[in-house]
Order: structure tokens, then C-alpha cells, then sequence
């Protein structure tokens, strides 16, 4: 299904896959990383909508990263599994971690807060990789 160079569904189906990875990241380390917090399931309990904004917001943002991705791998012309991996690599090196360590210093939180989330968008970045690469853009 490509419309104008792109594969809208190698985006769709890369963002709900880096989706999936955060639903399992988080149910995995989800003590550890309300640990590196400083919170605690009550503290960030919300209700309603308040409580699924962060979801729509984690979906949107896969989907605005897997087009993202798309289009660099696109304009690369690497276009396999291979180069998706390593454009999802690059990415998350040269914009995801840095930043989110620069952040994460200033305002004081735990290597073990950078730790978790950063390897959650390297698994995230690697798995939308890997699927643009095998369907193409």
C-alpha cells in the first residue's frame, strides 16, 4: 500500500509494533522504573481521560516517528532490514539518548530513569527499523 513513495502501512504497522514494545517494556520494568522515579503507582494514577492521555499521546508519536523513519531511510536509499537498524541506531544516538540524557541531568533524575527509557527507544527505534525495512517505503 504505497501512495507517493510512501508505505502507509509499514508506518502503521511499525508504530503499533513500537507501541507494543513500550505496553511490554513498561509492564517488565515497570517497578524498577517507577523506582528510578521516585513515584509510586498511586502517584500516578489519574482518572478518565487524564489517565489515557499518555497513550494517545505514546500513539501519535510512534506514528510521527515511524514516518519520521520512513522518510530518512527513504532519502538514505537503504531501505532493508539491515539499514533500518542502522538508521534506527543512528537516530537514537545522535537525537533520542543524547537529548534524553542532557534533560535527564539537568533535572536531576536517575541514570537508572535514563537507562530504562533510553533502552526503550533504542528497542522501539530498532523493531520500527526493521519493519520499514522489510516493507519497504
Amino acid at each position: 500500500m504505497a501512495f507517493a513513495g510512501i508505505n502507509y502501512l509499514s508506518i502503521v504497522v511499525a508504530a503499533l509494533a513500537g507501541f507494543s514494545v513500550g505496553a511490554i517494556w513498561y509492564m517488565v520494568l515497570g517497578k524498577a522504573w517507577l523506582d528510578a522515579l521516585g513515584k509510586t503507582e498511586d502517584d500516578i494514577k489519574g482518572s478518565g481521560a487524564a489517565q489515557a492521555m499518555p497513550f494517545i499521546i505514546a500513539l501519535v508519536a510512534d506514528l510521527v516517528m515511524a514516518m519520521m523513519l520512513a522518510g530518512l531511510m527513504g532519502h538514505l536509499g537503504d531501505v532493508s532490514i539491515r539499514g533500518g537498524l542502522i538508521s534506527g541506531f543512528f537516530v537514537w544516538v545522535g537525537f533520542v539518548i543524547t537529548t534524553m540524557g542532557v534533560n535527564h541531568a539537568f533535572s536531576g533524575a536517575s541514570p537508572k530513569l535514563t537507562a530504562i527509557d533510553g533502552g526503550h527507544w533504542l528497542a522501539v527505534l530498532l523493531v520500527m527499523g526493521a519493519i520499514i525495512g522489510a516493507f519497504g517505503v
